[in-house]
């Protein structure tokens, strides 16, 4: 989890290597707990998910909050919520990152909440819960194989073929990215041409 992670102008969230942005929601609130010298913050926008991550992004940035990171495999208790009169939301955890000489068990997490007050939520849901899933399996296989980087591992997901057979909603304002991004070297051929 990171408060504030690197956006581009425009505002989409600057992607990791090998870093694939599935898809962006609008309309979208989102509530968060327990961040350092905020508390709990609620704030309106876009929620960008990607191979390794949800980025949400606030329509309106304060000095202290513009966006908020939670990696995939630091989401636990994630569960849909469909209550009869209010909207859909995903409600869940998420596991701050802790440095390496920090104790693991003084760390409180984060309770997070995705509603989808202004939009249709049909292309989000299901992603998101394959891919929360997809980041746990490759995870464990590896772990048990041998230590490795846990956000490294989580890059390997393979969103590509997931997001191959996609329906669209017509009534879902979701943009579904099915084109590869462009890495920095193929950024350098093209200025180069």
């Amino acid at each position: 989890m990171s408060l504030n992670p690197k956006l581009f102008v425009h505002g989409m969230p600057v992607p990791f290597i090998d870093e694939l942005f599935v898809l962006a929601s609008d309309g979208i609130e989102f509530q968060i707990d327990n961040i350092p010298s905020l508390g709990e913050v609620q704030a309106k926008g876009t929620i960008y998910l990607s191979n390794i991550r949800m980025v949400f992004v606030a329509k309106n940035p304060t000095n202290n909050f513009n966006a908020f990171d939670i990696p995939l495999l630091f989401v636990h208790g994630e569960k849909l919520n469909q209550p009869i009169f209010f909207c859909k939301n995903i409600s869940g955890y998420v596991n701050p990152v802790i440095p390496a000489n920090d104790n693991e068990n003084s760390i409180i997490p984060h309770s997070f909440k995705i509603m989808f007050k202004e939009c249709d939520c049909e292309a989000f849901i299901p992603l998101v819960f394959e891919l929360i899933g997809k980041v746990r399996q490759r995870y464990r296989r590896s772990r048990a194989k041998h230590r490795v980087d846990r956000l490294h591992e989580a890059t390997k997901t393979p969103v590509d073929e997931m997001t191959r057979y996609a329906y669209v909603d017509p009534n879902d304002s979701t943009s579904i990215f099915l084109q590869l991004q462009p890495t920095p070297e193929s950024r350098l051929v093209s200025r180069m041409n």
